[in-house]
């Protein structure tokens, strides 16, 4: 799950500064771990412990302020009693990485990734968003090339993954949906050559870069293995309890299932 994490730092910076092209500097200057990692945290954190996902996503938000966290995201966390609010956002696949590396079947995939989309995201198109995220990763343990996922996704979801990168950088603008970023996320992991190459397809295409990076990054991880540089470089952003939720996290799923680096 580093993979997701990595890939929300380096696309912090670019967010409200789109920059449209692949040459920039990795872990640029004013580079930060945004809500997306906070998330993403609290849910290996629940599969980690069972706990109740609810109070882990509302207390992470509460612990990390000022991550860029959504209003409606933050009104819920500030309630007691945090219900779901139908929401259609891309908060659900960026936060559901860990789910991929956690389960043990595609069913089981599937339902996990609904779970932890459905305690806030539980409109279809963000359990979805979640859910064509998560089948992504695990398609990709089972060594599924990129033509079966692409044809598996579409089906399924009826996501148009039909566009190159460079296709989609030339109209692809902010878009805070599952279904205006996920299709665009999964795009430049499978396009690309390697972990960084996806992580820069990601930060080209503009848009909601720390969260499209994100899920890209997450996906890129279990395509390619992380490189290590870049897998220490985002560790050094974390705090040490989001970095002992990560190491325990990573100790609750080995051995690793498929054939991608360990966390």
């Amino acid at each position: 799950m580093i993979g997701a994490v990595a890939g929300d730092i380096i696309g912090s910076i670019y967010e409200w500064n789109n920059i449209k092209t692949k040459d920039f500097k990795l872990f640029g200057e004013g580079c930060y771990y945004t809500d997306d990692t906070v998330c993403t945290v609290a849910v290996a954190d629940w599969l980690t412990t069972n706990g109740d996902l609810s109070d882990l996503l509302g207390g992470y938000a509460l612990r990390y302020p000022g991550r860029g966290y959504g209003g409606m995201f933050l009104d819920w966390a500030s309630q007691p009693a945090r219900t779901p609010y139908n929401s259609w956002g891309n908060g659900s696949a960026m936060r559901v990485s860990p789910v991929a590396h956690f389960a043990r079947d595609e069913r089981e995939v599937l339902a996990l990734a609904e779970k932890s989309a459905a305690v806030t995201h539980n409109h279809p198109d963000g359990i979805a968003g979640a859910q064509a995220t998560a089948l992504t990763m695990w398609m990709a343990v089972e060594n599924a090339d990129a033509a079966t996922i692409r044809r598996e996704i579409t089906e399924r979801f009826d996501y148009d993954l039909s566009q190159s990168v460079d296709e989609i950088r030339e109209w692809y603008k902010f878009d805070v949906s599952s279904a205006g970023t996920v299709p665009q996320a999964i795009t430049c992991a499978l396009e690309a050559n390697d972990y960084e190459d996806a992580i820069r397809n990601a930060v080209s295409i503009g848009g909601d870069t720390d969260t499209v990076a994100c899920i890209t990054g997450g996906i890129a991880e279990v395509l390619f293995g992380m490189p290590e540089e870049i897998r220490t470089n985002a560790r050094a952003y974390l705090p040490d309890e989001m970095i002992g939720i990560v190491d325990q996290f990573h100790a609750s799923v080995a051995p690793p299932i498929g054939q991608r680096q360990a966390l």
